[in-house]
């Protein structure tokens, strides 16, 4: 008996590809005879690989091999010697609309993401601001999959199951966690500049939390080059600081100490939805963009989002777009002390 094969389409950052994570893998347990191939870039395999029995993982660097018109078609050709069924497209940019396209002309049976533009268009606008709660990406997901005829209740709770990665699995600096040791994430960068706390008040945020919690270690996530830049002197500022990325060689290693954290501070980014695969806990700081848009973290509680409330927010659905005042306000007006406060409500009802 022959079964379907869905193929889904996601490339995109990290953590717009990571927010598909908990919908494969509802998928994939719901109906356990479904084969299930997710196409991505490259990076993304850490994510899928062993995520269950009957998805499969397939790449394609949309930069070298299959660039442009041409490549796209090479692509198409591999992907229609799979044999799938159904193909859901979760992305909705021009190069997935190509494909759906070959697709639909071929009569599979296709259907896409609805990114609701215009509800986009009226959050972000000035004058007249439409300041209500947008479906989340997850929603969005559920529909495609609806649609195909497979409706999704989300089951998912941790890429490692009900339980954490192994400690083992990772050098020796982190083997071993301390009883009474809170282990704190610090996630300080992103993108754009309009989802970045500035640097120097997010470092009086570390010096505040090394003073208040003595026996903490404070991990350090991010490999840009802002990271290596600010990270070596942070960690000599404040010897409780760990650059993770100089122990760490792997997106699946990060995710096992992820799961370890007690708390994740992270801006709007990627290291938000990493952290949410994980079941921890996330204080995000959102600036230019807004969790209205429906980019929260898989599970995520509204009560640890910072942020303020000012008439210009949000003026920006990625964060991409420069400040119409000039002063980036709504990440410099955030005091460090709240956050920090923030993250102690979490550590008090983690403990």
């Amino acid at each position: 008996m022959k079964h379907d094969h869905i193929l889904i389409i996601r490339f995109s950052a990290l953590g717009d590809v990571a927010m598909t994570v908990p919908i494969v893998w509802s998928l994939a347990r719901q109906y356990p005879q479904l084969r299930i191939t997710v196409l991505s870039r490259p990076f993304a395999r850490p994510l899928f690989e062993n995520l269950a029995p009957n998805v499969n993982f397939m790449e394609a660097d949309l930069k070298k091999e299959y660039h442009g018109i041409k490549g796209l078609n090479s692509l198409y050709r591999r992907l229609v010697a799979k044999q799938f069924t159904h193909v859901a497209d979760l992305h909705n940019v021009i190069r997935s609309d190509f494909l759906r396209i070959r697709f639909n002309m071929a009569r599979y049976r296709v259907e896409h993401i609805d990114k609701n533009r215009k509800m986009r268009r009226h959050l972000v606008r000035q004058n007249k601001k439409q300041l209500e709660q947008l479906p989340t990406s997850f929603e969005n997901y559920l529909q495609v999959f609806e649609r195909l005829g497979y409706p999704v209740t989300l089951t998912f709770h941790s890429i490692f199951g009900e339980g954490k990665g192994s400690l083992m699995q990772l050098p020796p600096i982190f083997e071993t966690k301390e009883e009474g040791e809170q282990w704190i994430g610090i996630a300080p960068f992103a993108a754009h500049e309009g989802k970045v706390y500035p640097p120097e008040q997010m470092l009086e945020v570390v010096r505040t939390l090394a003073q208040r919690y003595p026996k903490a270690r404070l991990l350090l996530f991010g490999r840009g080059p802002r990271e290596e830049e600010l990270f070596p002197h942070w960690c000599h500022e404040v010897p409780q600081c760990i650059n993770v990325g100089l122990y760490t060689e792997t997106l699946r290693d990060e995710l096992i100490l992820m799961s370890h954290l007690d708390v994740m501070l992270s801006m709007d980014s990627a290291n938000m939805h990493l952290a949410s695969l994980t079941n921890t806990p996330v204080v995000s700081v959102w600036g230019a963009t807004h969790p209205y848009a429906g980019f929260m973290g898989y599970g995520q509680s509204e009560e640890n989002i910072v942020q303020l409330d000012m008439p210009c927010r949000p003026c920006s659905i990625f964060g991409n777009k420069p400040c119409k005042r000039g002063d980036y306000a709504c990440m410099r007006d955030i005091k460090p002390e709240t956050i920090v406060e923030k993250i102690s409500q979490v550590l008090i009802h983690h403990s």
